[in-house]
């Protein structure tokens, strides 16, 4: 349930970042309001998460799974670049994601 709370988190959390660009810079009302609904349930849910889920390990997923979406609505909806070193970059990052969730089976 810890790992439900955490795919809301990101969800939310991307949702809010999404809605900052569509802001542009606070001068429109209803995306302005959003990023704050979004990220007060993103913070939330990610706080319910780490009742169970080791904080290295919840941040990272929350932090590389929201970068690496957030790099697929920019190239997708807002038409930003995505270079070969970008990518490569994402993929790193998601390893990173891995490694760090499969340590904790380790232990």
């Amino acid at each position: 349930m810890s790992y439900l709370y955490l795919a809301f988190a990101i969800m939310f959390e991307i949702c809010g970042t999404t809605c900052m660009k569509l802001s542009e810079g606070f001068t429109k009302p209803l995306p302005s309001i959003l990023i704050f609904v979004f990220y007060g349930i993103s913070f939330v849910s990610f706080t319910i998460a780490l009742k169970k889920i080791d904080v290295s390990v919840a941040y990272a997923i929350w932090a590389g799974l929201g970068v690496a979406m957030i790099s697929v609505i920019g190239y997708a909806g807002f038409h930003e670049p995505m270079p070969p070193f970008r990518i490569a970059s994402l993929i790193l990052i998601a390893l990173g994601v891995i490694g760090l969730h499969l340590s904790t089976s380790i232990n």
